[in-house]
């Protein structure tokens, strides 16, 4: 998958909301079937969220729906009308275990072969007890797996499970997000950080973004707009870090070519963990 920072969430139902999320700059939109969307305009919304898909890709974002949870029976139908050309992936919500990923791998691979699609991958995010509990097993669940969200909500379903109280630091989640996170290392996925729900303020969203990055994280969920740009900033590798790390790789590459494995390198003394660790870093947000 690749390194989004900015994943920002439109209510299916908004056709006109998806143009606008196109042109705040997120790197992927995520178009919702879910909690956003009214039961009573849930049929409806499939149409809207088809022709949509097509309409972000035609302004060159990635598009991923968040359908319906497994449980609700509205999956099916869900994926029937969006896995259709365009559609990145999928947004998956409620996958409690390994076994939830591979019940809608049966529905995706059905829906792909029927509709000629190929190529989806999903995002889960953890938001239960049992999903901290089996994110390891998740993560390894699928080779459609792309990316994990580590939870913070303050008003979410992972705060109501857990029964934490918020704070802007972070601390009362730092464990959860921390399982999830190395869950992802391990699997090879892209790790995001949960959402920051107060709208007007843009500091907080901007340190609480720095915090997730310091911990490992490579990008976040968004709910709007106005987060895109402090979200995408705090993402983004500054050109000093860049020539940095690319500049590592070529003087250990020189010293490997001559024989050496430790060289000097601004006043570092670096070897091949140095150079592994520069490897990947470039790969993942460069």
């Amino acid at each position: 998958m690749r390194p989004y920072r900015s994943i920002l969430f439109v209510p299916g139902h908004k056709p006109a909301w998806a143009e606008k999320a196109v042109e705040s700059g997120a790197d992927a939109i995520v178009l919702d079937l879910e909690d956003s969307v009214p039961a009573a305009e849930k049929p409806a919304a499939r149409a809207t969220v088809a022709a949509s898909v097509a309409r972000v890709r035609e302004l060159g974002a990635d598009v991923f729906v968040r359908p319906n949870a497994l449980a609700t029976g509205l999956m099916g139908g869900d994926l029937e009308a969006v896995v259709t050309g365009g559609l990145t992936g999928l947004f998956l919500p409620k996958i409690e275990s390994a076994t939830d990923v591979l019940r809608v791998d049966t529905l995706v691979a059905h829906f792909e072969t029927r509709n000629g699609v190929s190529g989806l991958s999903y995002i889960v995010p953890v938001e239960t007890v049992r999903a901290i509990h089996d994110c390891r097993e998740i993560a390894h669940a699928s080779p459609r797996m792309g990316a994990m969200i580590g939870p913070t909500a303050e008003h979410a379903d992972i705060a109501r499970e857990v029964g934490f109280e918020w704070t802007p630091e972070g601390l009362e989640t730092l464990y959860l997000r921390s399982r999830v996170l190395l869950a992802c290392r391990e699997a090879g996925l892209h790790a995001l950080t949960g959402l920051w729900e107060n709208l007007s303020d843009v500091d907080g969203l901007r340190e609480f973004a720095r915090a997730g990055r310091r911990l490992g994280f490579r990008g976040m969920i968004v709910i709007h707009p106005s987060h895109v740009p402090a979200v995408n900033d705090v993402f983004t590798p500054s050109v000093e870090e860049v020539s940095f790390y690319r500049g590592l790789v070529a003087a250990y590459e020189e010293g490997a070519r001559q024989g050496e494995g430790a060289v000097r390198y601004r006043g570092l003394h670096i070897d091949k963990a140095h150079y592994d660790k520069a490897i990947r870093w470039l790969r993942e947000v460069a």
